[in-house]
């Protein structure tokens, strides 16, 4: 049997959209497979983001013992940092009341590691009734299968699947737009 899904094109809903970076430290991604794809695409998403968009949030997992963000992956324009010990963002009291008090709706998830924060963060939001998008080629664990695993579980879940690529594109909606040859740029480097 077919689920019913409100959303059933699984296209970006028009409402009001976040970017979550959830753990890119320092200490982290040392181990984590594919590492430099990875950070490449976070850098792309978060560079067309703040042309496009605005509501960045960044996590970070025990600062104190796993280091900052990457510096050349805090963004430029102003965005929200929170500290955690709990694995995922949804527990965070100060997270959801920022992401209430913005209305926002649609979060678009990257970071490390795909089987612990962000999957537990991921199910966490569908819970909460978010639409949540997952950026799988800006996500990444230690181990290719548990970055595998994960995906299928929150896609099951309900989160909807795309590359950093296509949410910037989906973001952007049209050539016609002036900031178009500077997101084209982005992409092709």
């Amino acid at each position: 049997m077919m689920k019913n899904h409100e959303n059933s094109s699984n296209k970006l809903s028009s409402k009001v959209n976040a970017l979550l970076i959830i753990d890119i430290q320092e200490k982290i991604i040392r181990a984590i497979f594919n590492k430099d794809s990875i950070i490449k695409n976070i850098k792309k998403l978060i560079e067309a983001y703040q042309i496009l968009e605005e509501n960045i949030f960044i996590s970070e997992q025990n600062p104190l013992k796993l280091g900052e963000t990457i510096p050349e992956l805090l963004p430029k324009a102003r965005f929200k940092k929170i500290e955690k010990m709990a694995f995922s963002l949804a527990n965070i009291e100060e997270f959801l009341k920022e992401i209430k008090n913005k209305k926002i709706t649609n979060l678009i998830v990257c970071g490390i590691e795909t089987h612990i924060c962000i999957q537990q963060t991921v199910l966490d939001c569908l819970h909460k009734g978010f639409e949540v998008i997952i950026v799988s080629d800006a996500m990444s664990s230690r181990n290719r299968k548990d970055h595998e695993i994960a995906l299928q579980r929150m896609i099951q879940s309900g989160a909807i699947l795309t590359t950093t690529e296509s949410i910037i594109f989906e973001l952007c909606k049209t050539a016609d737009r002036k900031e178009f040859k500077e997101i084209r740029n982005i992409i092709m480097s």
